[in-house]
């Protein structure tokens, strides 16, 4: 009987612990690894998930074994019934999910990924996590951002240069009235040109405007706001925009930790999804008490889990 327990998993319910789980635990049971805080055993054929009360749920009966580099051991059973995304790949989504998941929550490397898979027996280069984030990034963002609630009424909008290559380029960011990131735009210029364009992405991916703007005292934006939309209050007090400036923080951290964006394209596209995954599980832990705290990170954990059809 393979068995897992995980005495202080607050994540999810035993019961709600999806199947695909049950067969990445069963296939990495062979090494007796441990994955996603449940250890495995290796002393029968079927998986048994055990809560704190004792009660278990009987998973799907499996063969012990090392994790396959055949293509065609992941191609069968349900994994037919999943998107065509993950097709013809070697690993099965819930490895590329968590590979993806760890590049963009964390300030880590793609060799530090690379390490973390590689203490729990998956051997995958840094290559090929660089590849999966670049594909699947992207969609996994545009998901959340379909699936999830809409922003605050109160945009808070403010530019930081970043150095690209020797040449400055300017970081246009807007965050609602709760510090969760709105969009992103990466342009060589602040002019209201660049404002005005700015300014359209953001209804574009919105549907409609804010209540309130606040910015700075920068002219780009009061151009902007006098041709796009003239009808919304815009206070440009000074300390108000202090929500914007510090959103700028986890930018510059990672900025700091990648050594520089080597492209445009790529801080846009790194920016983009990132802002999106943050916003998924910054929960506001200081402001909860823990009960709270943990309900939301499972519930951002089962979203996750959706968009990446785990």
């Amino acid at each position: 009987m393979v068995r897992t327990t995980d005495e202080k998993s607050t994540t999810r319910p035993v019961d709600g612990v999806p199947m695909s789980l049950s067969r990445l635990n069963a296939a990495l049971s062979y090494q007796g690894i441990r994955f996603f805080g449940r250890e495995t055993d290796t002393s029968g054929g079927s998986l048994v998930l055990v809560d704190r009360s004792g009660d278990a749920r009987k998973g799907n009966t499996v063969k012990p074994g090392v994790l396959s580099t055949s293509a065609s051991d992941w191609q069968t059973g349900s994994m037919n019934s999943r998107k065509p995304a993950y097709h013809g790949y070697r690993f099965p989504p819930e490895i590329i999910s968590h590979a993806v998941w760890l590049y963009y929550r964390f300030a880590l490397s793609f060799r530090d990924v690379e390490d973390l898979l590689a203490q729990r027996g998956i051997v995958v280069s840094y290559e090929t996590i660089r590849q999966w984030c670049e594909k699947f990034g992207s969609g996994y963002a545009a998901r959340l951002k379909k699936r999830g609630d809409r922003l605050g009424d109160t945009w808070h909008l403010d530019e930081v240069f970043i150095t690209i290559r020797g040449q400055r380029h300017y970081l246009w960011r807007a965050v609602d009235q709760d510090g969760d990131v709105i969009d992103i735009l990466v342009q060589r210029r602040r002019n209201g040109r660049a404002a005005k364009r700015f300014f359209r992405k953001l209804l574009k991916g919105q549907g409609c405007g804010p209540r309130r703007l606040v910015t700075d005292k920068l002219g780009s934006y009061r151009v902007a706001h006098r041709t796009v939309m003239p009808s919304v209050v815009h206070d440009t007090t000074q300390y108000a925009n202090n929500r914007a400036e510090v959103s700028h923080q986890p930018t510059r951290q990672r900025e700091r930790q990648m050594r520089r964006f080597k492209s445009w394209v790529q801080a846009q596209r790194f920016l983009s999804v990132h802002g999106v995954i943050q916003n998924l599980f910054r929960i506001g832990r200081h402001l909860l008490h823990a009960a709270n705290a943990r309900l939301l990170r499972a519930r951002a954990f089962g979203d996750w889990q959706e968009v990446t059809c785990v």
